[in-house]
């Protein structure tokens, strides 16, 4: 299954595991490597020690390509790319800020750039920075989002219309008929968080994990865009930040309520009352918990049963 992205990072499949906060650690992201796909770090969650921890442990656990997750809007997001550097790693990739602020320096270094986008007015800045590959994401995603609500359907094609570079499609994919209509739809390869949150090697906590299987169509809404995006499974954090909407809250007290460490608190604590507890839409069709390995097996053995539908004319 050789193309662009696959080329492009030096793996077997056209599969990238999302560097998901709380649950993209080493053990994720180097089963998923290690299986063909490319394993991201998280390290949205991950002080810039506890990265280098991780980013050596995914070494001594595989010898495949495997890459760093980086949101922008942290302080400390010098230290975070310095420690990258040092560790070699070769692939990074970035959200949540412009993308011109960092991509020459990592290319410079001989760093792979993707930067995540949700909009078409995104993609094109993204481009306009040089970066080697973009991640376009619907906002059927879980974790924080686009606030256009621009669907993963209709997100691709408008992208692939305007851009020259690969393209990974990402946003309501856990599977291999989602990876193949992805994929006709124009992406280059996807990425898929939700699903490998429900792993035997994600560090999330085990009752968010099997929150995330018994959730039902409806159980996730796209919250909080005063501050940034996020969607939610619903519980009692969720209702607090609807009555307060109810009443008319200002952002300063919608941020009161968010607080520090809502995220640790439900995903990686465990808290499924207090926490904040961000998964896709996608988490409806998640059914079981188990090995990375044998998800990325299934997805690639399903995309090539549909394939083969298809072509047959069935």
């Amino acid at each position: 299954m050789q193309n662009r992205i696959t080329e492009l990072f030096q793996i077997k499949y056209p599969i990238i595991q999302a560097g998901m906060v709380w649950a993209s650690g080493w053990k994720l992201a180097s089963a998923v490597s290690n299986a063909g796909g490319l394993g991201l770090l998280g390290a949205g969650s991950m002080y810039p020690e506890i990265l280098r921890e991780h980013i050596q442990k995914c070494k001594n656990a595989t010898n495949r390509p495997f890459g760093v997750n980086v949101p922008m809007l942290y302080p400390n997001v010098q230290e975070i790319f310095e420690i990258i550097e040092e560790e070699g790693v070769r692939i990074v990739f970035t959200s949540a800020g412009n993308p011109k602020t960092w991509t020459g320096y990592l290319k410079e270094r001989g760093i792979t750039v993707v930067h995540v986008v949700s909009s078409l007015k995104f993609a094109l800045k993204a481009q306009e920075a040089r970066v080697d590959a973009i991640v376009a994401e619907g906002f059927e995603a879980g974790g924080h989002n686009g606030r256009d609500e621009t669907t993963t359907f209709v997100l691709i094609p408008l992208v692939k219309e305007k851009i020259q570079i690969p393209v990974i499609a990402a946003g309501g994919i856990a599977t291999g008929a989602g990876m193949l209509a992805a994929m006709v739809l124009g992406a280059d390869g996807v990425q898929i968080g939700s699903r490998f949150v429900a792993t035997n090697e994600a560090s999330s906590h085990i009752n968010f994990k099997h929150q995330v299987v018994k959730a039902q169509e409806g159980d996730t809404l796209l919250t909080l865009k005063e501050l940034t995006p996020v969607r939610l499974l619903k519980n009692k954090f969720y209702s607090d930040v609807q009555a307060a909407y109810a009443r008319d809250a200002k952002p300063e007290e919608l941020k009161i309520l968010l607080g520090r460490g809502r995220a640790k608190k439900g995903m990686f604590e465990g808290d499924l009352e207090e926490g904040e507890l961000e998964i896709g839409q996608v988490s409806s069709i998640i059914h079981d918990i188990k090995p990375a390995k044998e998800i990325m097996e299934e997805i690639i053995d399903q995309y090539n049963g549909c394939l083969k539908l298809l072509c047959n004319g069935k």
